[in-house]
């Protein structure tokens, strides 16, 4: 929302032209480099506000708090990391940031805006504006949800849309080709597993390993469109293997879901040390508890065809916070970790 990336005007109507983007660039003061849809709710499971990495270059211990609290009053699947992200790359956490097209604070909020969302508050002062830009976040991601059909993930669309105003999401039917809301959108995507602390407690970090969480090939590719999912397109990858398969922990975690998960059957949701998820779908049985800590390669379930599922089969997702709407690629993830796949 600062002018580097374009004015957001009040909340879902108008666009940024590329045009005011681009001049917005120039302006600035501060630069800072399915089966699944009915999941979207949080799966039968508490949404966690999630853990930051607080500390010079991370996220500054005044803010983490009102962070971590905006993030978890959105009842629609917001990570703290987000956020966080997202006030680096608008202002460097600077409070009294500002630019000559009006925005302005710690979220870079235009005068428009600002009425809609900020409650009376100062626009200057942290402790109003980024409750504010939680609100906001979680509007425009409750919006992107209603849209599966769009080009982007839930998170990635209302990125965009507090970029460069909904309307233009709206326009182009998923982020729009701006080339300063694409690089928007990437940079704070790639900025969250930054912010996001490791948290090791009770995590067996170093035990199991990394693999695959059964013995066979990948089916369904991630983001594969169609008909099938309610999302508009996959959200994870798939695995055709038999009911009765062991499912194993991809590596080392912590147990935050285990049980029914809507449409995604009975699943589990698992938090790794780097503050990424990972969830495992439609299983006949789960086998771990919520609460509980898993080693890499322990078997955490039993695959089937629970919930809304054509077949038997294992669905695999990566996600940046522990609800439907955050997912990443899984493949670059698990190559990450060591995995051949």
């Amino acid at each position: 929302m600062r002018a580097k990336q374009g004015i957001v005007l009040v909340a879902a109507a108008l666009a940024v032209s590329p045009l005011a983007v681009s001049l917005g660039l120039l302006f600035l003061v501060t630069t800072w480099g399915e089966d699944e849809a009915a999941a979207s709710s949080g799966g039968g499971y508490t949404l966690s506000a999630g853990k930051l990495r607080v500390g010079p270059g991370y996220v500054p211990a005044a803010y983490a708090g009102l962070i971590e609290e905006a993030a978890a009053a959105c009842d629609a699947g917001l990570p703290a990391g987000v956020l966080a992200a997202q006030l680096k790359q608008e202002s460097g956490f600077n409070p009294k940031a500002k630019s000559p097209a009006k925005a302005r604070g710690i979220a870079q909020f235009v005068p428009g805006t600002w009425n809609q969302w900020g409650r009376g508050g100062n626009v200057w002062n942290p402790k109003h504006a980024i409750p504010a830009q939680g609100r906001f976040m979680c509007s425009l991601l409750k919006e992107a949800k209603k849209h599966p059909g769009y080009d982007g993930s839930p998170i990635e669309l209302a990125l965009a849309g507090y970029n460069a105003g909904w309307g233009a999401v709206q326009r182009y039917h998923g982020i729009p080709p701006y080339k300063e809301t694409r690089n928007y959108v990437r940079v704070i995507m790639g900025n969250v597993k930054l912010l996001t602390a490791p948290d090791t407690s009770g995590i067996p970090e170093n035990s199991g390993g990394w693999g695959l969480p059964v013995k066979a090939p990948v089916g369904t590719p991630y983001h594969q469109a169609g008909s099938a999912w309610s999302s508009g397109y996959h959200t994870g990858i798939d695995f055709a293997v038999p009911i009765g398969t062991k499912v194993r922990s991809i590596g080392p975690a912590k147990v935050v879901a285990a049980g029914p998960g809507g449409s995604y059957g009975n699943q589990v949701v698992l938090r790794h040390a780097d503050g990424m998820y990972s969830q495992y779908a439609h299983m006949a049985r789960v086998k771990v508890s919520v609460g509980g800590t898993v080693q890499g390669g322990q078997v955490i379930g039993i695959s089937g065809k629970t919930g809304n599922a054509s077949g038997p089969h294992l669905h695999l997702e990566i996600r940046t916070g522990p609800a439907y709407g955050s997912d990443i690629s899984p493949v670059p993830y698990l190559r990450k970790q060591g995995v051949n796949i």
